[in-house]
């Protein structure tokens, strides 16, 4: 198996149908939703500068889409792509808390890493909530949804980055000042979902007028790994209604709605479903098995993900990479519905030869007929 065989071209049709479930795809398509900077400058061999280069790597990588977020979560955490770089501009970090560690595979030294703050976040009180500078949501830039239009090959799409409610809610507050107050104010948790909703609520309608759009991903994360963070009558009641509003926005656009969340979903999984999206990533190994997802919700919902990043893509040989993408596909693969991604992202502690063995698997195992 060549690790670096050239892609097929992007079809995004393909992904969309998978997504949705519209029968048996020509072939299992590649998705992640991020992949480091270290990691595509060694796959491009070069460092990823600006939106043109954003789109070579995905393009070349073999992805039928480019991943760009939206929203609240450029001012929360801005990125290090050139497309999330572009979204947050000039807005500081303005509540990560900073570490020296070494990170990355693919160099030596310790670099500065931002980590959501657990404890006292930024807005701790209702005097906070009112001096916190929220952004006008029909200010913020979306630009590079513009500008990014000349650079995308024939077949190929934007997949929009939105989702954070619950996540932004709470990281903006710390974790323990928000689970505090949950009981100890809970007029600043519901005037801080008002606000979170209603800035996601405008950009995703500015979004979902841009014809290079092709489906809308909401990253929350609500489990880790054996457990929900909170119960699930706090999704119910504050994080669930907000996503069956945006998957019928969605939805009347003609698009496909992805939810991401890692951890174990099973208490709030028929909760999700019954919002409306269409897709679900990443099903983390450690977290829930994959078969048994698919045996119980497959026929409802396209499947993303599950190739692990705690051992086989971080720590594996790129064959042990290349049998566990050919298992996968051999177990969620056939008559579609499922989508080879990492059980989270590509990490800069993914080697790139593990990444492009992942690749290459799934170009040379995917094609249907399985």
């Amino acid at each position: 198996m060549n690790a670096v065989m050239q892609p097929r071209a992007p079809n995004f049709e393909n992904l969309r149908r998978t997504l949705l479930l519209l029968g048996q795809p020509e072939y299992v398509p590649i998705v992640e939703f991020g992949v480091d900077q270290d990691v595509k400058a060694a796959f491009l061999g070069r460092p990823i500068v600006d939106l043109r280069d954003e789109v070579e790597f995905w393009v070349r990588a073999g992805y039928d889409f480019v991943p760009i977020q939206a929203g609240v979560r450029s001012l929360i955490r801005p990125g290090h792509s050139a497309a999330e770089k572009h979204a947050a501009g000039d807005l500081p970090a303005l509540l990560m808390r900073h570490t020296q560690t070494a990170y990355s595979v693919y160099e030596s030294e310790s670099r500065n890493m931002a980590w959501a703050e657990e404890k006292r976040g930024i807005i701790t009180s209702t005097e906070e909530f009112e001096r916190f500078p929220w952004p006008d949501p029909d200010q913020m830039d979306l630009s590079m949804f513009d500008e990014i239009r000349q650079y995308l090959p024939p077949g190929m799409k934007v997949i929009a980055f939105l989702g954070w409610i619950f996540t932004s809610v709470w990281t903006l507050m710390g974790l323990e000042t928000f689970c505090f107050s949950l009981f100890e104010q809970p007029e600043l948790i519901r005037r801080m979902y008002d606000r979170v909703w209603a800035i996601q609520s405008r950009i995703l309608l500015r979004l979902l007028k841009s014809d290079v759009i092709g489906a809308i991903t909401h990253p929350d994360d609500l489990a880790y790994s054996d457990a929900l963070m909170i119960a699930p009558a706090h999704f119910r009641q504050y994080v669930f209604p907000w996503y069956r509003w945006a998957c019928t926005m969605v939805r009347e656009h003609g698009l496909p709605s992805i939810y991401h969340s890692d951890g174990r979903l099973d208490p709030v999984l028929e909760d999700i479903l019954g919002c409306g999206f269409n897709a679900l990533h990443p099903i983390e190994p450690k977290a829930m098995d994959i078969a048994e997802v698919k045996a119980k919700i497959g026929d409802r919902v396209c499947l993303i993900g599950n190739i692990d990043l705690g051992y086989t893509l971080t720590r594996g040989t790129p064959g042990e990479v290349a049998e566990e993408v050919r298992e996968r596909i051999r177990t969620v693969g056939p008559g579609g519905g499922y989508c080879v991604s990492s059980s989270n992202s590509i990490t800069s502690y993914v080697p790139l030869e593990n990444f492009n063995a992942l690749r290459a698997a799934a170009l040379e195992y995917g094609r249907y007929p399985l």
